[in-house]
């Protein structure tokens, strides 16, 4: 027997649910599959998973190919139509352990070749849990699922459906299991993970998880949060961030543009004075706070007065990470219809923005030069800062283990240190 091949495409939530599937398929006794986990969150990322699905035909012409993820949900057919492919399963199918044991037991092509059902109808997350994935230095921990906006350029929601919780006993508990096994910091992730809880009992917000985990995991070493809506943050999550320092100083933000328009275009819940503020209260309840952004270049009617808006926004918000996504449209989603900027006004702007935000990166870097850090170790010679810059260190160090270091340089990508 042969073990399945899995590949994932796209974000943290889907690398999370491969391990999930890596596990229901072994329960199974799937052997001698090809796994591909899509993402469908623009154009080009549809693009390439068919050509990762025909590479990995090729690598493996014997082997049955099974396709999944978010453009699996969205586009079924095009995935049923592809003669490499052997089978279409949808996210709500993907998790459940039925789907896996029909795939196992029924391996000569009578198990119905599409598995998408209707995500809107999904009213609760998985019950699958993991513990942990990746290196041995951190873990992630899918607490919510799905979203309940509905962005102009967005075609998630019809991957993953509308928002669904994880409780938040459930999310100690694993985290609890996660401590015990060693490792030092857990990630919280989710599609739209400020909308945590609004379709549980007494509606808690995702302040209120992250100071519950806080306070019963107390040997919980690290917590992280990964990409959030800034308009959305309630005030626990501020308090949290202003007293509780094992809170890693580091917030990713959707964000996705700075001029007032094209955030009404997009159908965002925020404008740029709303991010401005947000922003300079965080860093004053927490004055070593970092932030990562998304950005949007070349959203369809961008002028270059907007664009501007938009790059003035890198320096007004200080951010130090910038993931910039070149506007391509979706079909099925309302801003593939409005008027689409040129091509070469989209790449221009686009390469603008990430030279913007390489200054920022390095501008913050050459700032710590000097510092001392808590550095949890990725491998023997590469940990992150407690606001996530990498550290490379000459003298091997215990993986997964946090390690107090001094930086002495930077050589361009990451910060250098020797031990404190």
């Amino acid at each position: 027997m042969t073990a399945p091949v899995f590949t994932t495409l796209g974000c943290r939530l889907n690398a999370y649910e491969t391990e999930a599937m890596k596990e229901l398929s072994a329960e199974a006794g799937l052997s001698n599959a090809v796994v591909v986990n899509t993402c469908a969150v623009t154009a080009e990322a549809v693009r390439k998973a068919r050509q990762e699905i025909r590479k990995l035909r090729r690598d493996h012409p014997d082997a049955r190919l099974i396709v999944t993820g978010c453009a699996a949900q969205t586009e079924p057919d095009t995935f049923a139509s592809m003669d490499e492919v052997d089978a279409v399963i949808g996210n709500t199918e993907k998790m459940q352990a039925d789907t896996w044991a029909g795939l196992a037991a029924d391996f000569i092509g009578e198990t119905e070749a599409v598995q998408v059902d209707d995500i809107m109808s999904v009213t609760e997350t998985a019950g699958h849990l993991i513990d942990g994935f990746g290196t041995r230095s951190r873990a992630y921990v899918q607490v919510q699922n799905g979203c309940d906006h509905r962005c102009t350029f967005c075609i998630i929601p019809f991957g993953r459906g509308n928002s669904r919780s994880v409780p938040a006993g459930v999310v100690v508990d694993q985290i609890k299991r996660l401590v015990d096994r060693g490792y030092n910091e857990v990630v919280l992730t989710g599609v739209d993970l400020t909308s945590w809880g609004a379709d549980l009992p007494a509606e808690p917000r995702l302040g209120d998880l992250v100071l519950r985990i806080l306070k019963l995991v107390p040997d919980l070493p690290r917590l992280r949060i990964s990409s959030i809506d800034s308009i959305e943050v309630d005030d626990a999550l501020m308090q949290a961030i202003a007293t509780e320092p094992r809170l890693m100083p580091h917030l990713h933000l959707s964000l996705q543009h700075g001029d007032d328009l094209i955030l009404k275009r997009m159908k965002r819940r925020h404008l740029r004075d709303d991010a401005i503020r947000f922003c300079e209260e965080a860093r004053r309840l927490r004055p070593d706070m970092t932030f990562g952004a998304d950005i949007i270049a070349g959203f369809p009617t961008e002028t270059e007065a907007m664009f501007e808006n938009a790059l003035r926004l890198v320096d007004e918000c200080d951010l130090t990470w910038l993931h910039v996504f070149p506007y391509s449209p979706r079909p099925g989603t309302p801003a593939a219809r409005m008027p689409q900027v040129h091509g070469r006004a989209i790449k221009d702007r686009a390469a603008r923005l990430r030279k913007a935000g390489a200054a920022r990166t390095e501008r913050h870097m050459k700032a710590q030069i000097g510092r001392t850090h808590n550095v949890l170790m990725e491998n023997p010679h590469m940990g992150r800062t407690e606001q996530f810059a990498e550290v490379s260190v000459k003298d091997p160090q215990p993986e997964g283990q946090i390690v107090q270091l001094r930086t002495t340089g930077y050589d361009g990508t990451r910060l250098t240190a020797r031990l404190f």
